[in-house]
């Protein structure tokens, strides 16, 4: 008995110990640290950057018309010569008239016997074998048959369509017989020469831009890079309040061919080239208050604010916040934290870094 009650108060005291040493290695464990993001970094170097800014514009043609009929009726006569050129007053098309040229020959008519009755009766005015008020009743009837003949007259000119200039007629949207009001389109017609562009450029460049500016444009469907001029002719004096870009339009110089509706690159100089820092827009951070980027400092990442000036297609001039020399995080933006260090994989150049956005 004595015997067993040692075996168990041994057990105790082993059990305790087991316990006891094992709870204090988990103490002095330490926690697993979470391995730094892997980056990608450019070195920040001043280059000289491109002295024009970049602007989206459209073709626009001259002079552009839909041609609506002003008229209510059938199409009688359709003459729409599809993508040929026309001249100005050429008669496109004509609306049924009949029921206003049966109208106007009667005013016509009306018009006679009116003429005659005053005629009969001026010389009996000098003789006073009528009194003024018959004759001047009579006068006025002709008067007033004039003024129906006139009002037919333009009725029936609204049921003709001409070309309201010369230029190029476009698809045929009708067909004879077809009964047409005014809000219907017969076909379209546009002046191919004097090709003009619209595009929109931000207000902060307004210096740069003025009536007689020539700016450099090339065309999206050009296989190369080809540039014609294009002379400012007028700048819309409100900017659009949403955008806060200022509309511009100019004339294109060199006769260049384009279809009215095609996009175009238009380039705005600003002045001499100057060397600023360039980091692709990718790696910028923004937010409502500031942008920022993530540079390498000592191993560890280290968010800056910084301000940003002229953006090219795929990067961005930083005015101020990095310096030459500073590692600037391209890849892996979303995984450093600031003031934690990260692990630096490559370095990058900024055309490699901005052609894998």
């Amino acid at each position: 008995m004595m015997h067993t009650k040692k075996i168990h108060l041994l057990f105790l005291i082993c059990t305790c110990y087991y316990s006891f040493s094992c709870d204090s290695k988990q103490k002095n464990k330490e926690p697993e640290k979470s391995p730094a993001p892997v980056v990608d970094v450019i070195i920040a170097q001043p280059q000289i950057i491109s002295d024009s800014i970049e602007a989206n514009g459209t073709v626009v043609s001259n002079d552009f018309a839909e041609l609506h009929p002003e008229a209510t009726g059938r199409i009688t006569y359709l003459n729409v010569p599809e993508g040929q050129h026309i001249s100005k007053g050429t008669v496109i098309a004509r609306i049924n008239d009949a029921d206003l040229i049966a109208n106007l020959n009667k005013s016509k008519a009306s018009l006679k016997l009116a003429q005659d009755y005053v005629n009969r009766l001026k010389p009996l005015l000098t003789v006073q074998g009528v009194n003024q008020a018959d004759y001047d009743a009579a006068a006025n009837t002709v008067i007033s048959t004039q003024a129906d003949i006139e009002y037919t007259q333009a009725l029936i000119d609204k049921t003709v369509i001409r070309a309201p200039f010369d230029g190029i007629i476009g698809l045929r949207q009708v067909s004879i017989g077809a009964y047409v009001s005014n809000t219907d389109v017969i076909a379209t017609m546009q002046q191919l020469n004097n090709l003009k562009i619209d595009f929109t450029l931000p207000e902060e460049y307004s210096n740069y831009i003025k009536t007689g500016t020539t700016v450099q444009i090339v065309f999206n469907a050009t296989a190369d890079t080809l540039k014609h001029t294009a002379k400012v002719i007028a700048i819309e004096p409100q900017a659009n309040t949403t955008t806060r870009n200022l509309k511009v339009r100019a004339l294109i110089q060199d006769n260049a061919k384009a279809n009215p509706g095609a996009f175009v690159k238009v380039f705005v100089s600003q002045g001499t080239g100057k060397q600023s820092i360039l980091v692709p827009s990718n790696c910028i951070i923004p937010s409502d208050i500031n942008k920022q980027l993530i540079l390498v400092k000592n191993g560890n990442a280290q968010f800056t604010d910084v301000t940003t000036g002229i953006r090219k297609q795929s990067s961005v001039e930083i005015i101020s916040g990095v310096a030459t020399g500073d590692s600037v995080i391209v890849t892996g933006v979303l995984f450093a934290k600031d003031k934690k260090p990260v692990k630096v994989r490559s370095v990058k150049t900024l055309a490699t870094a901005s052609s894998q956005q």
